[in-house]
């Protein structure tokens, strides 16, 4: 089987993430090494921007099969991740502009997995992504940068009951593509 048929096979064998990851906001993630709980608001977008060039430089450094390569048929391929990370910098934009834009604003759900099948993650080639994620992650960063005052104070909620203010929300984001880079190159924070 090629690697393009794995990549493809095995894209039904991925086991759905489930669980809550909002504890990331109450003590250290021991799998990443990220401390989330003393992330300083203010530097989230600068995160942003150094977790895009390790990403950017992931994407440029390996050919586009070991890109797609699963370590294992249930764990995602970088290129995955990498498409992955990109639509978590579009979708945490969209998530902040409601929360500055309106009043307690209830966010649409979003399936991260439902969403790597339709789109296909693994066919994807990574030079568009790299230019994606490195549009969507500059675009979240000046977002992030432009928050001021009582801005960080403003809430959201997800439909599962999850409350946040911009400034845990910053903090919640950052560890999700900072925990990615770390799960394709083993390299903890």
């Amino acid at each position: 089987m090629s690697t393009e048929q794995h990549a493809a096979s095995a894209a039904e064998e991925i086991v759905p993430d489930t669980k809550d990851w909002t504890w990331v906001l109450e003590r250290p993630c021991p799998d990443c090494g990220l401390n989330t709980p003393a992330v300083v608001r203010e530097d989230v977008a600068g995160m942003i921007r150094a977790n895009a060039e390790g990403w950017l430089a992931l994407l440029g450094g390996g050919g586009e099969d070991e890109l797609r390569l699963r370590p294992e048929p249930a764990v995602w391929s970088p290129l995955e991740y990498a498409c992955h990370v990109r639509d978590v910098f579009r979708l945490f934009h969209v998530r902040l502009n409601l929360m500055l834009d309106e009043d307690g604003p209830l966010f649409p759900n979003w399936d991260q997995d439902e969403t790597a099948l339709a789109e296909r993650y693994g066919e994807q080639r990574p030079g568009v992504v790299a230019g994606e994620l490195a549009e969507a992650a500059e675009t979240l960063a000046a977002a992030f940068e432009a928050v001021a005052g009582e801005q960080w104070l403003r809430t959201g909620a997800r439909s599962d009951g999850a409350r946040f203010t911009v400034e845990s929300f910053s903090r919640y984001l950052i560890h999700d593509p900072v925990h990615h880079l770390v799960d394709v190159t083993g390299a903890r924070v």
